[in-house]
C-alpha cells in the first residue's frame, strides 16, 4: 500500500485543487480558503516552537487550528471534551505547555469555573480565542517537526500523554487517487480522539470532504445532515452504529464504504450494516492510541485471520502473548510524554491489552484484559456474553456487567436493548427474556450466562464512541 506524503497538513491542505468542504452543524470552511487564510487572525507566530495546548470546544475549530499549527508548533497537545477538568494543569504540566488555543464555548465556561480557565494558567505565556472566520494571508513561518500528543481513554486517574508524529499518524492512509477529492465522508467520532483523527487526517490528504459529529446533536439530526451532504464514506465505533440503526433516519443514507473501529466488531453488527447497506463496503479496522492503526478486515466476519500473526504486513508485526494482541510498527506512538513508563517492551512490541483467542483459522478479541469479572475464580469476559446476547434477533445492543453475589462474589447480569419491533407488554418481555437466557444457555458456559436481564431504553455511549462500562 503507498501511504502519504505529508510534511505538516498546511503544506497537504495547500496543495489541494479539489474544492473539499469541512462541515459542522453551523458551518462549513473550504480547504482552499484555509490555504490562503488564517484563523489566528495575524497571531500565528506567537505559537512558533511553542507547546500548544489545544483546548476548544468545537470540533471544527479544533480541525482548523490543527492544520495551522503542524509545522508550526513544537507540540500539540489535542484536549479532548471529556477530559476531567480538574487534570488539565497537571496535563498542562507534563507537556510543558506555554500556549493555548481555545474558543467561547471554553472561554465561556470559565468565567463561571476558574477551574476551567485555561488562560489564567501561570505558565501559559500566550492564549488565543479563535473562531471560524478566516482572514486573509496566513503568517509563513519556518517549517518545524510538530509532535502531536493524545490522551489515551478509559482511565480513573490523569490520562497518560501519547506523543505521535504527524508520519505515524498518516502511516495507513493510502496516497491520494483522483476519485479521492469527490469522496464525502462522515464520522460519528469526535476528531480530538484517535479514531476521529484518523477521519480527520483520512479526509485532509484525500482532499475529501467531511462532515463532522456534534456531541449535543440528536442522532436523528445528525443523519439527516448526513443525507443532505451525500455522503459516501461514514466510519464510528460498533456503539455509535448501534444507536444510528435504531433511528428511522438511517434509511435516509447510503454510504459506498462502512467502516467500525474503537470496539470489538461483533457478528451481529456486521450483519445489521450489510442488511442496512447492502451495497456499500463494509470494513472493520483494530487501532489503540499507543499502537497505532494495525489492520483492517473487510471480508465480513468477526475477528481476523490468524495469518496476520507472525507475519509483516505493510510494515505491521503482530504476536499474541499470554492471550494478548501485541503490536510493532511504524505506525506506532513514539513514547509516553513525562512518563518513564516504556510504551513497548524491550522486543519493540505496544502490549494491546486486548485479549484474543484462536478459533480454527481466525482470531477473535474477547475482551480487555482489565475487564475480567471473577465468578467464583472462573473469568468471564463481558464482550464475550454480548456478542452472544447482540447475535438474538430481537435485541440491538447490550451491556455486561458484574453485580455482587454473597456466594460468588459476583455474578453476571445484562442490560439490553430491544429492536424497536420486539417491545411489547409485559407479558411478552418476560418470554423475550426467557429466550435470550436459553440463547446463551446453547452458546456459553454455565457460569457466562447472566443471572438476570434488564431491558433499557437506551445504553451510555462516552465521547470515545464506545459502551460506558463505569
Amino acid at each position: 500500500m503507498a501511504c502519504v506524503d505529508a510534511p505538516s497538513l498546511r503544506a497537504s491542505v495547500g496543495a489541494l485543487t479539489a474544492p473539499g468542504f469541512l462541515h459542522d452543524p453551523v458551518a462549513s470552511v473550504r480547504y482552499t480558503d484555509l490555504a490562503h487564510g488564517t484563523i489566528f487572525g495575524g497571531r500565528l507566530a506567537e505559537f512558533a516552537g511553542r507547546s500548544v495546548l489545544l483546548a476548544c470546544g468545537g470540533q471544527l475549530i479544533s480541525a482548523l487550528a490543527l492544520i495551522e499549527l503542524d509545522g508550526v508548533a513544537r507540540r500539540i497537545v489535542i484536549l479532548p471534551p471529556d477530559v476531567e477538568r480538574k487534570h488539565v494543569p497537571a496535563i498542562a504540566a507534563t507537556a510543558g505547555i506555554d500556549a493555548a488555543v481555545t474558543d467561547a464555548a471554553v472561554t465561556d465556561a470559565a468565567v463561571t469555573d476558574a477551574e476551567t480557565d485555561i488562560g489564567a494558567m501561570p505558565d501559559i505565556a500566550t492564549c488565543v480565542v479563535v473562531e471560524s472566520r478566516i482572514t486573509p494571508q496566513p503568517d509563513v513561518l519556518p517549517a518545524v517537526s510538530t509532535e502531536w500528543l493524545m490522551l489515551t481513554s478509559g482511565t480513573t486517574g490523569v490520562p497518560k500523554l501519547v506523543v505521535h508524529s504527524l508520519a505515524g499518524l498518516t502511516a495507513a492512509i493510502r496516497a491520494r487517487s483522483a476519485a479521492d477529492g469527490a469522496a464525502v465522508w462522515a464520522t460519528f467520532y469526535d476528531i480530538r480522539r484517535y479514531g476521529g483523527l484518523q477521519m480527520l487526517l483520512r479526509a485532509l490528504l484525500g482532499g475529501a470532504s467531511l462532515v463532522l459529529s456534534s456531541a449535543s446533536e440528536p442522532v436523528a439530526a445528525h443523519l439527516a445532515r448526513l443525507k443532505a451532504h451525500n455522503i459516501s464514506h461514514l466510519g464510528g465505533t460498533p456503539s455509535h452504529w448501534r444507536r444510528a440503526l435504531t433511528s428511522p433516519a438511517i434509511h435516509g443514507i447510503a454510504p459506498r464504504y462502512v467502516r467500525l473501529s474503537g470496539e470489538i466488531a461483533d457478528q451481529a453488527i456486521l450483519d445489521a450494516l450489510r442488511a442496512a447497506f447492502p451495497h456499500a463496503a463494509i470494513g472493520h479496522a483494530y487501532a489503540s492510541t499507543e499502537a497505532g492503526v494495525a489492520f483492517d478486515v473487510n471480508d465480513g466476519r468477526a475477528g481476523f485471520p490468524a495469518s496476520y500473526v507472525g507475519a509483516v504486513r505493510d510494515g505491521v508485526e503482530m504476536k499474541v502473548t499470554d492471550g494478548t494482541l501485541r503490536i510493532r510498527s511504524p505506525r506506532m506512538a513514539v513514547r509516553y510524554a513525562g512518563n518513564d513508563n516504556a510504551l513497548a517492551g524491550t522486543d519493540g512490541f505496544v502490549d494491546t491489552g486486548d485479549i484474543v483467542e484462536l478459533r480454527g483459522d481466525r482470531y477473535y478479541f474477547a475482551g480487555r484484559r482489565g475487564g475480567i469479572i471473577n465468578i467464583g475464580g472462573l473469568k468471564v469476559h463481558p464482550e464475550e456474553v454480548e456478542a452472544v446476547i447482540n447475535r438474538h434477533p430481537s435485541v440491538r445492543m447490550s451491556l455486561v456487567r458484574r453485580r455482587q453475589s454473597p456466594v460468588t462474589g459476583s455474578v453476571v447480569v445484562a442490560d439490553v436493548v430491544l429492536k424497536a419491533d420486539a417491545r411489547g407488554g409485559n407479558g411478552r418481555e418476560i418470554a423475550l427474556k426467557d429466550d435470550i437466557l436459553k440463547f446463551c444457555h446453547a452458546e456459553l458456559p454455565r457460569h457466562k450466562v447472566p443471572a438476570a436481564i434488564s431491558f433499557v431504553a437506551a445504553l451510555n455511549v462516552a465521547a470515545t464512541g464506545k459502551l460506558a462500562r463505569r
